[in-house]
């Protein structure tokens, strides 16, 4: 399996995420240029956090337009794995490829600390190596992951099953319905607040991120079973 790391300027979670498929399942992994016209050499596309272009006018709002995008559109489009996390999952919701917005934490302040999460669905590319209704702890960094949607999007995410992980307790934005991160209806499209990429391992504090990683590696081995000679 082979994995892009996209790069923005302004990009800062790249290396985080570049070491976190390394470590977890040690396949293939680049780090894939804003300008690149081409993700068909990937099997997963992780779009990274960070500040894309100092996240001017709105987080994400530039780096939608980036040439990469159209090709993370044509890759999500064929089915393959894309994932957002923090300022990846809100160029995600900039570029339509998942619902709603990111918008100013209600406390208006920036939340940098370990959170739990709810697993809400665990048959996403993502998550199917965790258990459903399962409790995590994944820590969360950013001054804008008040996740909205209106209340017939919100009605339409619960009864596709779209919404992947909820904020258990504390709530640290003012999110609506406590959502963490949210799917695609196919389920192969992912985003995320909370960073998995920084836990990995106990060293970090938590290594329930990791699975994360091992779930697209799973969800790729049963896609291609046969031709790996599963």
């Amino acid at each position: 399996m082979k994995f892009a790391v996209l790069v923005f300027p302004g990009s800062n979670c790249d290396l985080d995420m570049f070491h976190a498929v390394q470590d977890t399942v040690g396949q293939d992994v680049d780090y894939v240029w804003h300008t690149a016209t081409d993700l068909s050499a990937y099997d997963a596309i992780l779009v990274p956090g960070g500040f894309s272009y100092g996240d001017y006018l709105r987080c994400g709002s530039i780096a939608r337009f980036a040439p990469v995008m159209a090709e993370v559109y044509k890759a999500a489009e064929a089915g393959k794995f894309v994932l957002g996390v923090c300022n990846g999952f809100q160029i995600l919701t900039e570029a339509g490829l998942l619902p709603g917005a990111l918008i100013r934490n209600n406390s208006l302040k920036f939340r940098c600390h370990p959170v739990d999460l709810v697993v809400e669905n665990a048959r996403t590319a993502f998550t199917n190596a965790y258990a459903q209704g399962e409790s995590v702890r994944i820590p969360i960094a950013h001054g804008e992951g008040n996740y909205y949607v209106d209340a017939e999007t919100l009605e339409q995410l619960k009864k596709n099953n779209q919404i992947v992980f909820r904020y258990a307790g504390e709530n640290p934005n003012g999110s609506i319905h406590n959502i963490a991160g949210v799917c695609n209806e196919r389920g192969n499209v992912v985003g995320m607040m909370p960073h998995p990429e920084r836990a990995v391992s106990e060293l970090l504090g938590s290594k329930d991120g990791a699975r994360m990683f091992t779930s697209v590696l799973n969800a790729w081995r049963e896609r291609h079973g046969a031709a790996i000679g599963r």
